[in-house]
């Protein structure tokens, strides 16, 4: 199986070197994942594109720093308008993130992501992107109510969905936690811990 990785940073990539996969640097957020996706879709046969890196993770999924998490679905959880204190997403507006088909911006993970899983003892679950940084505990519990069973928040899973889905290849986010979802406190994130358990989750996902 040929797996393309795509990371936000550099820092990320070094942790992942060695890896028997192609490992790209996107940048940051959902449209730097998504160009580079399509770039080295179009360039090579994958399949299988992996969104790869670094998270928090949110209220009631148990997950602390150091855990690793799977995708079920990939979700732009911030792609929709405000109606007053109502959040309406794009199934409600009555719009499309396509240009043919409906389709609200939740795509779904690769098949296997289930028994890798279970393979890795990490759990599977919607994994949510978003192009802001949550920043508050009252957002953070209200993106786990809108999202039921929401595990991690990161930048650039949708984006890298949304470039695998036109280009018919399937899609995975991984996540290590670094840090909750919630108060910005840079000195309780573990950074390194979340990079070794990104790590581990690729070498299962490698390894089959």
């Amino acid at each position: 199986m040929r797996v393309l990785i795509v990371v936000a940073t550099a820092g990320e990539a070094e942790r992942l070197a060695e890896l028997p996969a192609r490992v790209v640097v996107s940048g940051v957020g959902p449209v730097a994942a998504a160009l580079a996706t399509q770039r080295e879709l179009l360039a090579e046969r994958f399949d299988l594109a992996v969104s790869a890196g670094i998270g928090g993770a949110y209220p009631g999924g148990g997950l602390g720093p150091g855990d690793l998490a799977l995708s079920s679905v990939i979700v732009q959880a911030d792609l929709g308008a405000w109606d007053g204190e109502n959040f309406l997403d794009l199934a409600a507006l009555g719009l499309s993130v396509l240009p043919d088909e409906p389709h609200p911006g939740v795509f779904p993970a690769w098949e296997g992501a289930a028994d890798l899983a279970r393979r890795t003892g990490a759990p599977c679950g919607p994994t949510l992107t978003l192009s802001t940084v949550t920043g508050s505990a009252e957002r953070a519990h209200a993106l786990a109510r809108r999202y039921p069973g929401a595990l991690t928040e990161g930048m650039e899973g949708a984006g890298v969905a949304h470039a695998a889905r036109l280009a018919g290849v399937p899609a995975l986010e991984m996540r290590g936690v670094s840090n909750p979802v919630g108060p910005r406190d840079r000195g309780a994130w573990r950074i390194g811990e979340a990079l070794t358990a990104t790590r581990r989750g690729l070498e299962g996902l490698l390894s089959l």
